[in-house]
């Protein structure tokens, strides 16, 4: 069984990314189970030791070239740029950025939007955490400014997220977003009085485009209705992290 989903997108050479699966390798047990990468959800934590050991494994089994720079995600919209010899601390933010080959950047997540960026040269990359709060907050184009590229020349890949057949969500969802630009009522679909089904991918591609981020791939995915693969907390409630990682090779 597969550990790991791998990016599908036309990123430069030198480039890799993909997302952890639930299953196929680590050690957590239920609710968990069993390739939790992630420590601080809910009020019935998993054992750290076991996160730390399947984080171990995660560096080893795919050969990353030093470990992860984990974050402490606040569903925000900061933005901090990792070099080699940045301390391994977890600053609060929800995206990454970095110039430095060797660096693997990670985003964790259960149902919200992880989303990776590739300069076409190969020379940065980024990587950001798109919940519903950060997505309507910018989170996607402050990564892109941070990076300081050209967005026609940046490529980017959603991975796995929460899909619009399952994803149900009340007005200040709706509002945050068609509030703010009424072409996003698109992405949204009535379901019951004062809720809606959402498609976070197409909000994601209507930012990202308007953004200047013309190649978008991804998406498609949902992790509520795929437990078998994919973590969802909106599905379980207790439940582990993916990790979504990009690198690019020393």
């Amino acid at each position: 069984m597969s550990a790991i989903l791998p990016a599908d997108w036309p990123a430069p050479g030198n480039v890799r990314a993909f997302t952890t699966l639930r299953h196929g390798a680590g050690r957590s047990q239920a609710p968990f189970d069993s390739f939790n990468l992630g420590t601080r959800y809910g009020q019935y934590r998993d054992d750290p030791a076991v996160v730390e050991s399947n984080r171990g494994e995660l560096i080893e089994r795919f050969g990353l070239p030093s470990p992860p720079r984990w974050l402490h995600q606040v569903h925000g919209t900061g933005v901090v740029r990792f070099a080699r010899d940045t301390a391994q601390d977890e600053p609060d933010s929800d995206a990454a950025i970095t110039t430095d080959p060797g660096v693997v950047l990670a985003i964790l997540t259960a149902d919200c939007l992880p989303v990776v960026f590739a300069s076409d040269d190969g020379r940065i990359i980024g990587a950001a955490h798109a919940g519903w709060r950060g997505l309507a907050g910018g989170v996607l184009e402050r990564t892109l400014e941070a990076m300081r590229v050209e967005p026609d020349r940046v490529v980017a890949w959603l991975g796995p997220a929460a899909g619009p057949q399952a994803y149900e969500i009340g007005g200040e969802v709706h509002d945050a977003f068609v509030g703010a630009d009424p072409r996003a009522a698109s992405a949204f679909v009535p379901t019951r009085p004062g809720h809606w089904r959402v498609d976070l991918y197409a909000l994601a591609r209507l930012r990202l485009g308007d953004a200047g981020v013309g190649r978008v791939h991804g998406g498609g995915l949902c992790t509520i209705t795929d437990a078998e693969r994919f973590y969802s907390h909106r599905r379980d409630a207790q439940t582990g992290r993916m990790a979504t990682l990009i690198w690019m090779q020393p």
